[in-house]
């Protein structure tokens, strides 16, 4: 799918798909219905990397480059992520706030020309449960970055999140990131 017309999109479906070596994520445009409309991202991750980087393709067969992601430094705390564009243009940066994430899970995203966004875990209860009970840690959390986009982990055996972004000014190969970047960080 051509970026410009990605852009216009403002809900999306976000599967992810766990194997042995790596975590698979596979992006879709959200149906009128509620159902997985045209895929418009696939993403692996590899596990036990030391510094994180990960790649979203326009599809699963992985020949153009949609966009990715790159921790600045091996010890993330803190620490920011990259994320660029097929061409390696800067589309924008996120970090996690480490010392509000103690308590509710707290990003900052970052895109030139816009204010900075902070998405926070939507529900304190939830985010005290999962991070003091860990056998409750398939809880679904959400995550809101104000008015511009949203991200909500729904219940299943499986991790699928739907993403709404009203906010026309937000570039949605950022966003992808950012959620795929919420379930494949989330734990560190």
């Amino acid at each position: 799918m051509d970026p410009r017309s990605l852009h216009s999109q403002q809900r999306l479906l976000v599967r992810q798909k766990v194997t042995m070596m790596v975590n698979r994520y596979v992006v879709h445009l959200e149906q009128p219905d509620g159902s997985e409309g045209p895929m418009v991202a696939f993403a692996e991750q590899k596990r036990m990397t030391f510094k994180e980087q990960v790649t979203l393709y326009t599809d699963d067969s992985r020949r153009e480059v949609l966009a990715g992601f790159k921790a600045r430094n091996v010890i993330d705390l803190g620490g920011g992520y990259d994320v660029s564009d097929g061409a390696g243009r800067p589309l924008g940066v996120f970090r996690k706030d480490f010392a509000q994430s103690l308590v509710r899970s707290t990003w900052h995203l970052d895109q030139p020309g816009l204010p900075t966004l902070t998405g926070r875990e939507r529900s304190l209860p939830v985010s005290l449960l999962r991070r003091f009970i860990d056998s409750l840690s398939w809880l679904p959390y959400h995550f809101d970055f104000g008015q511009s986009f949203s991200v909500e982990k729904k219940w299943g055996l499986r991790d699928r999140y739907v993403v709404s972004v009203p906010d026309p000014r937000l570039d949605r190969r950022l966003v992808i990131a950012m959620a795929v970047a919420l379930d494949a960080l989330q734990s560190r």
